[in-house]
Parts: C-alpha cells; structure tokens; sequence
C-alpha cells in the first residue's frame, strides 16, 4: 500500500510534497520525487515497498500482489494514468484553473488544487487528452462440471489467491466477522502463515465478536477482540468520514468497525485479509433471491463492477489510515473469472446464498460458520440500530427537510446520512461537485 501523486504544472515538487503530506499516512517509511517530461511524480510508501523504489524510474505506482494498482508514469512527454480492472487501488485526477493535470491518490489531496475532481475509472488508462479501456469483465459461458468439481477448482482459485497476497513475505493478518467469507480467507491464510493473527470490531453482545470467536478458535488464530462503545463509535466518526471521503450511509455505517478492527490490527502487523467481493461474486445479498436465476449473473456483474467507490473504498481507507494495506483474495483476477463461470444455480440452491463457496469451505470450517445467513455488516457488529436511533435523537424533522437538499443536486435520504454530510462538510466544503463519490442504491433506514 502506497500512495501517489503528481502534476504537469511548474513547481511540481511542492505541489506534489503537499499532496503528498496530506496522505504521509499511506506510507510512512518512504517517500521518492521524479521529475521528467515536463511532470513531478511522488510516493510515500511502506518499508516493504521501500526498497522496490527507483531514483532514474519516471513511474509510481500503487500496488500490492501485482494486480492491484495505481500507476502513473511518464511515457513520451505526456502523463499516462492506469488504474486496475476492479479499482482496487484508488487513483483520482483533475486540472488546475490554467489547465494543468494533478493526480492523488486521495480526494483530500487534490482539494483547493484542481477545479474539479475526476475518479480515475477501473480498467481504464489515461494519457492527459483520452480514456481507454483496457479491462473487461464477464461473458464467459458457464462451466459445465459438476458441483463438487466446480468446488474443488474453486477452492484451488482461493487458494491461489491467498498465495498471492502471501508472496511478498511481509507479515499479514486478517480482519474476521465469523461469516462465511472472511473465515474463508482466513482458514486458508491459517494453513500457511506460522501465527495468524485476526482482529474482529463490535459492540459488546454484538453477534459479529461470537461468531468470529468461534471461528478464531477453530481456525487456532491470534485473535484480538475489539470491544466498542457507543461513544467510542462517536469519537471515531469525524475519523472514518475524513479517511473515507464520503458521507454514504451505508458506506459510514459499515466503515466503523472496520475503521477500528484495522487500528488494532496495525498494531500486530503491516497487512491485512479481507473478505470483500466473497457477496457480490457467490450472491451473498438476500435480495438476490428474489431475481430470477436467468438474471442473476448479470446482477452480480453489475455489483461486481460497482465496488470501486464504495466497498473497496471503505476497504481502502479503514486500512491506509493506519499505515496498512488490505489484501482481497475473492478479487483476484484468476478467482474473479472462475467465480463468474459458475452458473447461478450453484450460487444460490435450495433458497441458500453461496452456496458453491459452502461446499468448497466446508472441510475447512466449522458448522456454525458454514451455515450462518448472511448478516448485513452493520447488524453483525451491532452499529445499526444506535446510530439510527441517535440520528432520531438528534435532528428535527423541520432540519432534515431544510438541509436535505446539497448543492449538487443531491438529496441526503436520511437523518443519519445528514449527520455524515454534516462532519463530511467540514472537511471537504459543500462542493457542487461530488461525481467522484459513490453512492450506494438505498441507504439503510430510507423509504422506499
């Protein structure tokens, strides 16, 4: 995990150096400047990456188990932006009021700097005058094997995954709820990594922390147990919506525990597993039951797709703030394309969500963990209700009509969502523009 940026504009090295001090956090053990080709190109970095750093190399990158990246480098004088097929890594860029190009690798920095600020799209290269794509997703047909077949390829796909995010030697933990596709990841890491250390956020009671036990003492990891207050939650909030750039409902909501799972996980070690994508490629979401199984593949490429600015950002974020990098093993290419030529009546049978993941899992964890429904984030650490109930508490119906309304043309869906706007405000403006922020389809407690 790092964390780049750059400008074609003069005085490149301290327009870089700002906006590079505003995200030091991303890496905090080493920082290069280049200049080349009328362009300054910087990186902080981690002590791992440290070394991979080249002073003649007119390039910086992002990146971490080869296929999640941001780069930026200079090739024939122009500045050329790449950014992963998922967006894994974030990567942002924009123009100054005299038309120079600047790129971060988080919002903040760009802020008082460009007019507007742009979200780089996944599988997509940028040469300062044109976008081309250079990555697709999908169209595959499905595989005709049967289910135990299809199983045991999966689970090879997984395994290979982990390898990956293992391979560069670092020391690497995982961040476990005790569902089914964090202890996926972490049964597999487990059998390959001397002490596995795990780390689980909730509230006391909260049924996230029971169920990630279980599993941590099956699994025989080092598991660290965050117990949260609700007042801890408030303190950390201003926090989580600085680093997640976002005032998302659902997205905040979510970035909680995460947030706080990864400051305890920073303590131990410089990376972390994660289960995201194990939902969106396996029909993990209830809804999904409900679409007809002719339609599905095509839903799940569409969240798939969607992940970028939203999950993977919360994912991104709740990591980088404390110095981490968050490895998902479900978005490896190799395991993405498996998973997306596994027809949909394997995904979902008999009224059970992932239910091809279960059977590839299911000499790996114990029962309690393989049976257990899918729990939307929130309810498993226990945040929904309080933080509902509190945006109840705290701001009047005549308010929420007066200020729901943002300049952009957005409308703020919820009570809760206005308190996120509200502190969000106070670090990034009321901008008019907010295309670079993803916004989930429904926010939790909205109508409708």
């Amino acid at each position: 995990m790092s964390g780049i940026a750059g400008t074609t504009a003069p005085g490149g090295d301290k327009i870089v150096g700002n906006m590079l001090d505003k995200m030091a956090y991303r890496g905090r053990a080493g920082r290069k400047l280049v200049c080349g080709g009328g362009a300054t190109l910087g990186i902080v970095c981690s002590e791992h990456q440290k070394a991979c750093l080249k002073k003649d190399e007119l390039c910086v990158q992002d990146c971490a188990a080869g296929w999640r990246y941001a780069r930026a480098g200079i090739e024939g004088g122009s500045v050329v932006l790449e950014r992963d097929p998922l967006g894994v890594a974030p990567l942002y860029y924009g123009r100054t009021e005299k038309g120079y190009l600047c790129f971060a690798s988080e919002v903040k920095s760009l802020l008082g700097t460009v007019v507007e600020v742009n979200e780089m799209p996944p599988g997509c290269r940028f040469d300062g005058k044109n976008t081309t794509r250079f990555s697709t997703l999908g169209g595959d047909a499905p595989m005709d094997m049967s289910p135990p077949a299809i199983a045991t390829g999966l689970r090879r796909q997984l395994e290979q995954a982990v390898d990956a995010c293992l391979a560069g030697g670092e020391p690497v933990g995982a961040w476990l709820s005790g569902g089914l596709d964090s202890s996926a990841i972490a049964a597999i890491a487990g059998r390959r990594v001397k002490q596995m250390h795990t780390f689980a956020a909730g509230l006391a009671g909260a049924p996230d922390l029971g169920h990630a036990a279980v599993a941590a003492a099956h699994l025989k990891t080092c598991h660290h147990e965050v117990v949260v207050t609700f007042n801890d939650m408030m303190a950390a909030l201003p926090d989580v919506i600085y680093h997640l750039e976002s005032f998302d409902a659902l997205l905040v909501r979510s970035s909680i525990m995460n947030y706080l799972a990864g400051k305890a996980a920073s303590d131990h070690v410089p990376a972390v597993l994660s289960g995201e994508g194990g939902d969106e490629l396996f029909a993990g979401y209830e809804y999904l039951k409900e679409i007809p199984l002719e339609d599905l593949a095509r839903e799940l490429l569409d969240i798939t797709l969607r992940l970028h600015n939203t999950a993977l950002q919360r994912v991104d974020r709740c990591s980088a703030a404390h110095g981490m990098v968050a490895h998902v093993p479900f978005l490896n290419p190799g395991a993405i394309s498996y998973a997306m030529r596994i027809s949909a009546c394997f995904k979902i049978r008999g009224g059970v969500e992932k239910w091809i993941l279960r059977l590839a899992m299911e000499d790996a964890l114990p029962a309690t963990v393989l049976n257990r429904p899918k729990a939307k984030f929130w309810e498993g650490t226990g945040v929904g209700e309080l933080l509902s109930r509190h945006a109840e508490e705290s701001v009047t119906n005549s308010d929420f009509n007066r200020d729901r309304n943002l300049p952009n043309g957005w409308t703020v869906r919820t009570k809760e969502e206005l308190i996120y706007y509200r502190i969000f405000r106070e670090f990034f403006g009321a901008s008019s523009n907010l295309s670079w922020m993803g916004r989930t389809k429904k926010a939790p407690g909205a109508a409708g």
